[in-house]
């Protein structure tokens, strides 16, 4: 007797087992798409206007030399609380950028998380913080809008946030 209810549940394990595999096996693959930019005024759901925040791959003295750029960079017009990218769902697909240092030069391509050593800031009217971990939080370091004439200020990040930043927002 016990060894035909074994059988039984048995049987019916080996059947459930046998639906969970083929739902499994039916299922489509999750929709993704990844995309890198180095500005993030070019994610369709941001709206900016342009770039005026600029964070550098090198310090200032190797990121900008007589009046040219020879770091790459990365640009930002509007908070961003996570400079490893943002995601968001487009219909059924997650489509997430990140952002990366761009314009050639030292670093370009590279992520841009925790990778900058200095900024430029070339707002007419913002002032920025960049801070050491995601969602504006720990150490900051503040970068005045841009000199009465139109130059950008740029400055090297404190040693607490040299590679060490994460997001940035209008202060």
């Amino acid at each position: 007797m016990r060894i035909i209810r074994f059988k039984k549940k048995m049987a019916a394990c080996a059947t459930s087992f046998a639906a969970v595999a083929a739902v499994m096996a039916t299922a489509g693959p999750a929709n993704a798409a990844e995309y890198t930019v180095m500005d993030n005024c070019d994610v369709p759901w941001i709206t900016c206007s342009y770039g005026d925040l600029r964070l550098f791959y090198n310090s200032k003295d190797i990121a900008i030399q007589n009046g040219y750029y020879k770091s790459a960079f990365t640009m930002y017009y509007s908070n961003v609380s996570d400079h490893w990218g943002t995601s968001q769902y487009q219909g059924s697909t997650l489509t997430t950028y990140r952002y990366v240092f761009g314009n050639g030069g030292n670093g370009n391509g590279q992520y841009m998380k925790n990778n900058a050593a200095s900024v430029e800031n070339c707002a007419p009217a913002d002032n920025y913080r960049v801070y050491y971990n995601s969602g504006y939080g720990g150490t900051s370091q503040y970068f005045a809008k841009n000199g009465p004439y139109g130059d950008c200020n740029i400055t090297n990040l404190i040693s607490a946030l040299k590679n060490n930043n994460a997001s940035s927002h209008f202060a």
